[in-house]
């Protein structure tokens, strides 16, 4: 198991309520960590609590000082030379991905709509409509 594979990354997502969600960024803030990596920090350490003396060797060490953007720099960097624009571009379609993926299903969930009326997204219960 020590292919390039192993460490390929990929999108977990979950639906909190929003003060929690405030008080994991507050959390991962005082840790200089990203709330992504706060995220799975936390989850790998309450993991090895319910799994008395196990570790996981696939997993890698938590980067209390990184961030999932010097991450992804670092792995682009590690295979080929970019550009300031190349590496912005980069970064870039992974925003737009993951911002369409998760609009599509915040949709199929019925969490939001797009209301051209407002010309944007919206809320399903009207919240952000400004009505």
């Amino acid at each position: 198991m020590g292919d390039s594979t192993d460490t390929e990354k990929t999108a977990v997502k979950t639906y909190v309520p929003t003060y929690q969600k405030e008080e994991w960024q507050s959390h991962a803030d005082r840790l200089d960590m990203s709330q992504s990596e706060f995220v799975r920090t936390m989850v790998q350490a309450g993991r090895r609590g319910f799994e008395s003396g196990s570790t996981e060797p696939d997993s890698a060490a938590p980067d209390p000082g990184g961030n999932g953007l010097e991450t992804q720099v670092l792995e682009l960097l590690s295979a080929d030379t970019y550009s300031w624009d190349e590496l912005l571009e980069a970064v870039a379609d992974d925003i737009e991905s993951r911002l369409d993926e998760t609009l599509e299903e915040l949709q199929s969930a019925n969490r939001i709509r797009y209301s051209g009326r407002h010309g944007g997204y919206t809320t399903v219960d009207g919240g952000g409509d400004g009505d």
